[in-house]
């Protein structure tokens, strides 16, 4: 009997310490930088507090821990790393300050599994020091994500390719040392053999910042991570090719799968950390003679909360473990990748709504983090690829290893199961009638 649901004492106690400087540490960090690239730009003021606290991480051994040991990394495995990021998903902060931000972490991935050796020495081994940031611009302004809709295009021209078109939502455009750029390279083929990876540094030339947009109304217009990009006869070299040319869906599938996986993890950590101000307003509070958490229906709210997340968290947890199984997206890895990232906005809006309604007036205020937490309800169900999406994915899968039924009557219409169980029964059905 393999199922175990323990944690080995040396990693507990890693976890363990983890927790206390992430409370310590980090979250007091979000209560004073709060611009939206904070957490991730070099040029931010938090960078010079962030920089000790990175070492500390790494001193301990716990810095980047999302790469395999294959792959250059501390060998961790996808289920201790779904352990780590739910603690480190209770602070915007602490991803960087671990070294398991979004989108590098997907991008250090890619880089160590389609990069050549250049391409590694150059952007792989500064992203994974912590000293660059990077960028995935893969979703167009009139196609989302697409592919098949995608309408940026690249040529090749002498040693160079030239890339023509716009690109939508690249979140860290402005601050990344580098992008990777998904582009049409073959038209006249299907997108998953036409299409390829390009890594395109910033300062390219023909390289525009149209404008940077953000989540939510309560920022200004071209405020913001996420870049409008447009390529106006922006060079680079063919060597920038990130694997084959025509290989781009592979490699864009390959650390997407990452990326959702690891959204979950974070999202745990969020999660539970809206339970803790749940219990905490229901205990503290008292209306019409008593406290909240007297009250049956505030009761009934913690207790589906708190059911909802445990349900939420084994499956991501059985997700992680399947991966390291399989040491791969495999089939299966990415049908169970794709039903937690399906649940995912749902959990986080039931668990959050109920925390935020639980305070009132104060959860709907800019006082408490609920409100913070909220706005992630719909990004978590549009980023790496829309809810319906990966419903529509694991309904197939599950599908497809579905025979028809043979005859008109389903195979378990019980009029006839009954006349089969009489008729397998029958010998001691006489028996005992005679």
């Amino acid at each position: 009997m393999a199922w175990d649901f323990s944690t080995e004492p040396e990693f507990a106690e890693k976890l363990e310490w983890m927790r206390d400087f992430v409370k310590r540490e980090i979250e007091p960090m979000d209560l004073v930088f709060r611009g939206p690239g904070d957490p991730f730009d070099p040029r931010s003021k938090a960078r010079r507090i962030m920089k000790p606290l990175q070492q500390v991480v790494k001193d301990k051994g716990l810095w980047a821990c999302h790469l395999g040991p294959e792959l250059g990394g501390q060998g961790y495995g996808q289920l201790h790393l779904g352990l780590m990021n739910e603690i480190l998903g209770r602070s915007r902060f602490a991803p960087t300050v671990f070294g398991t931000q979004a989108p590098d972490t997907g991008n250090a991935e890619i880089l160590a599994r389609f990069g050549t050796e250049e391409q590694k020495a150059r952007y792989l081994q500064p992203l994974l020091d912590g000293d660059i940031v990077s960028c995935f611009s893969m979703t167009e302004p009139q196609a989302g994500a697409d592919p098949g809709e995608f309408l940026c295009r690249a040529r090749a021209d002498g040693d160079d390719w030239v890339i023509e078109g716009e690109k939508w939502f690249a979140s860290h455009a402005d601050m990344a040392e580098f992008l990777i750029v998904m582009c049409i390279t073959d038209p006249d083929v299907a997108v998953h053999a036409g299409s390829s990876t390009i890594i395109v540094p910033r300062d390219a030339p023909g390289l525009e910042i149209v404008r940077n947009t953000a989540v939510g109304p309560k920022d200004e217009i071209g405020s913001g991570v996420h870049g409008y990009l447009r390529f106006n006869q922006c060079r680079v070299p063919l060597a920038n090719t990130l694997g084959t040319v025509g290989g781009g869906f592979n490699v864009a599938q390959s650390r997407l799968g990452g990326g959702r996986i690891h959204h979950a993890m974070r999202t745990v950590g969020m999660l539970n950390k809206a339970l803790d101000m749940m219990c905490e307003r229901a205990v503290s509070r008292v209306t019409k003679g008593e406290r909240l958490a007297d009250k049956q229906m505030v009761q009934e709210r913690i207790a589906d909360s708190y059911t909802q997340i445990t349900q939420f968290r084994l499956h991501v947890l059985y997700a992680a473990w399947l991966l390291d199984q399989d040491k791969g997206y495999t089939h299966r890895v990415r049908r169970e990748i794709s039903a937690i990232k399906a649940a995912m906005p749902g959990v986080l809006r039931d668990v959050v709504y109920r925390a935020l309604h639980i305070h009132g007036s104060l959860g709907m205020s800019n006082e408490t983090p609920l409100m913070d937490m909220w706005q992630y309800v719909p990004e978590m169900g549009i980023v790496d690829g829309p809810t319906e999406v990966h419903k529509v994915s694991v309904a197939k899968d599950i599908l497809r290893r579905v025979d028809p039924a043979p005859g008109q009557w389903p195979t378990y219409f019980v009029p006839e199961t009954r006349a089969a169980a009489l008729a397998k029964f029958a010998p001691y059905l006489d028996e005992e009638a005679s």
